[in-house]
């Protein structure tokens, strides 16, 4: 217990004094919001890996995927290094970075009005931020309970508490700095924590070959494939099929996430956008590729502690109940790693969420003449107004769900990727996506995602959040060719950004012939 405590008090000391230290980056709003967009790529790398994967993922994500599909499951880490992280600095890192800046746009719903030349995009892309960012946040607790429960009996109710004061403090004193400072810290942790983890629960179980072998054992349960012996050793696993969907839905859905994106707004210049897409694919194999393939192995700690009393399994018991097998020193670790992936996850929902209520609703909307002093003010406000929302949603979910909270970050992420990911990828390449098209893939990806809450035509969020996305890539061009298009001054004006000459040494590209 002393060596846990140490831990956690190192820890906690270390992220409110990066705080501290980061006041002086967060003297105006562009500092506050985006660290002057001269952030290097070691930092906006980790950034970004570590707002990506939180305490859901290691917790919730690994264990329950990991349970249904066996070592297959790895796939969904693969995916996310591949498409969330590669595919995503390579096809948005570098336009976004030009065009936002450009647009001088510190948001993505400001970058919403600003491309489509909509006020009214702007504010309803604030509202549709806002509010289902908050029940992701809640679901960034709820991975840390059944943890802190195993390893310091702690209530639930006094870990969200303390985990909320303290993102509460060091992003209120630094911005976006110092949440990319304490991501980076947090970062390593996460690396170095996720490689001993396995390294510990496999020897366990006899080495790597003794596990798979024990897995192989398990019959499929999967109605598609009942029966079936080895299919969680196997390379595809016992449902291929909605494996898919969590591929598609974790990884793609990370291009249209408010939070994500931000990134590529705030970096420094085209070299560290380079050396951050090599970087950050290398942080997702390992994080996010180490969660799955740990929660692949799932079934070999199947005890009474993961089920409930009707016989159901509680997915988020799975990887608390691996773990307790653990040396306390390995446990003291693996409680900083979660705290880690879930205060660097949150520092960077909230302070995205101030920052768009802010500058996108209520500057210039509701406030008049909003000066600087005002607008620094009214982000931190809201930071606490919107910590305290989701801490209240986590404390007191509704009654009448049981497992609500499990499926926050699906319906969270489902109704946010699919409403922008669309408008926002066509717009950065395609100059005739029309004002229309964005309005309908709002109503889309919200639409789906919510309709399916309370009617539940499609069984899983997970696949209902994989549809948005899919359905708003279709929709957005659809109704950009049959409406009216934006006026083509106005939009050559937008990428002109993109045409710009300029010098560089011939080392960088080849001399042209003459």
């Amino acid at each position: 217990m002393v060596i846990k405590i140490f831990f956690l008090i190192l820890f906690f000391g270390v992220m409110v004094g990066v705080g501290l230290y980061s006041r002086k980056h967060a003297t105006n709003v562009n500092d506050f919001v985006l660290g002057g967009r001269n952030v290097g790529p070691w930092l906006t790398a980790f950034a970004y890996g570590t707002s990506y994967f939180s305490a859901v993922v290691f917790v919730g994500y690994a264990g329950q995927f990991g349970y249904r599909y066996g070592l297959a499951s790895t796939w969904v880490g693969i995916g996310n290094a591949l498409i969330g992280s590669l595919l995503a600095w390579v096809i948005l890192g570098r336009r976004t970075r030009i065009m936002t800046n450009h647009l001088s746009a510190a948001t993505m719903p400001d970058y919403f009005g600003k491309r489509y030349g909509s006020n009214a995009l702007r504010i309803a892309a604030s509202a549709i931020a806002f509010v289902f960012l908050i029940p992701y946040t809640a679901s960034v607790y709820n991975g840390l309970s059944r943890l802190f429960g195993m390893a310091f009996d702690i209530p639930y109710e006094i870990c969200v508490i303390v985990m909320a004061v303290l993102t509460c403090v060091y992003v209120i004193l630094g911005g976006y700095m110092a949440t990319a400072i304490n991501d980076f810290i947090q970062g390593l942790i996460m690396l170095g924590g996720i490689i001993a983890v396995i390294a510990a629960v496999l020897n366990g179980q006899g080495g790597f070959l003794a596990a798979v072998r024990s897995l192989s054992e398990f019959e499929s349960d999967v109605p598609a494939t009942l029966g079936q012996q080895g299919a969680f050793a196997s390379f595809f696993g016992p449902d291929p099929l909605n494996l898919l969907g969590v591929i598609i839905l974790t990884s793609l859905g990370t291009w249209g996430l408010p939070q994500m994106v931000h990134k590529f707004y705030a970096i420094k210049d085209e070299k560290s956008i380079q050396s951050g897409t090599i970087i950050s694919t290398f942080f997702a194999v390992i994080v996010s590729g180490g969660c799955y393939f740990l929660g692949g192995f799932g079934r070999l700690f199947d005890t009474a502690a993961i089920h409930k009393e009707d016989g159901s399994v509680i997915f988020d018991a799975i990887i608390p109940s691996m773990l307790s097998t653990l040396p306390d020193i390995l446990v003291g670790i693996v409680i900083v790693l979660v705290l880690s992936a879930s205060m660097s996850t949150l520092s960077s929902l909230v302070l995205t969420s101030s920052s768009t209520l802010t500058l996108d609703f209520l500057k210039d909307n509701i406030i008049k003449k909003m000066t600087e002093k005002k607008q620094l003010f009214c982000m931190r406000i809201l930071l606490v107004f919107f910590i305290a929302c989701s801490v209240v949603l986590a404390l007191f979910p509704p009654k009448s769900a049981a497992q609500f909270i499990a499926q926050l970050m699906g319906i969270s992420w489902g109704a946010l990727a699919g409403a922008f990911l669309a408008p926002f990828l066509y717009g950065l390449y395609w100059k005739g996506v029309t004002r229309a098209a964005v309005w309908a893939s709002f109503i889309c990806g919200i639409g789906i995602t919510v309709s399916n809450m309370f009617l539940s035509y499609i069984s899983s969020p997970i696949n209902a959040g994989a549809i948005a996305m899919a359905a708003g890539l279709i929709v957005v061009p659809l109704v950009s060719w049959l409406t009216p298009r934006m006026d083509q001054a106005e939009v050559d004006d937008i990428f002109a950004c993109l045409d710009e000459q300029v010098v560089v040494d011939q080392k960088t590209a080849l001399p042209k012939k003459n």
